[in-house]
């Protein structure tokens, strides 16, 4: 009995040994050697060197593009802005200059009316009262009547629809007016239709 528990104590030393072993040769081969050129801090930085030799743009290079792509995209913003701005206007300018001209009959209706003979004193009171307050809302939107009879004749400004000799008038002054032009501002909406002497 002796002899037996001397022999497995002698396995599981000899056991023992061999395990350590196996334990020593995992460790050895579980190392792992990481080379020089390839450190960790250069892997969890992520950005590559740049090669300016290989045509690689610098940072300033870069930075000097996109600030030019910047103002570039400033300037056609801010033409585009007073683009816009100029088109407004105009459509704006429009609408007055055809709104008006929409209510230029109705001058010429209540000027025809104080022309014609009338009987009836307060009749004829309001109509001159209504085309007075006409004109002055007219006035108010900057227009203006375009002078026209004892003028030079004007093709910008004036429509010629007869000529007659008149002795006591120049060359080409208007002699008379049919129907009275208007100005909104600088522009014409409505030319005069004259007759123009000599």
């Amino acid at each position: 009995m002796g002899r037996k528990s001397s022999a497995s104590g002698a396995e599981n030393a000899e056991r023992e040994k061999q395990t350590e072993e196996t334990v020593d040769e995992s460790a050895e081969n579980s190392e792992l050697e990481i080379p020089d050129s390839e450190s960790p801090g250069d892997e969890a930085e992520g950005i590559p060197d740049v090669d300016e030799s290989n045509g690689a743009v610098s940072p300033q290079e870069e930075l000097a593009s996109e600030r030019d792509r910047y103002l570039r995209l400033a300037a056609e913003y801010d033409n585009f802005r007073k683009r816009s701005a100029k088109e407004r206007e105009k459509i704006y300018g429009d609408a007055r200059a055809d709104t008006i001209t929409r209510l230029l009959p109705v001058y010429d209706n209540l000027e025809r009316a104080l022309k014609m003979e009338c009987e009836d004193e307060a009749f004829y009171k309001g109509v001159e009262m209504t085309l007075t307050g006409l004109t002055e809302i007219l006035e108010s939107m900057d227009v203006a009547l375009i002078p026209a009879v004892g003028e030079p004749f004007d093709p910008n400004r004036h429509n010629a629809v007869m000529m007659i000799e008149n002795p006591e008038l120049g060359e080409k002054i208007v002699a008379e007016e049919f129907q009275k032009g208007f100005m909104l501002n600088d522009r014409v909406i409505r030319f005069s239709t004259v007759v123009v002497a000599n």
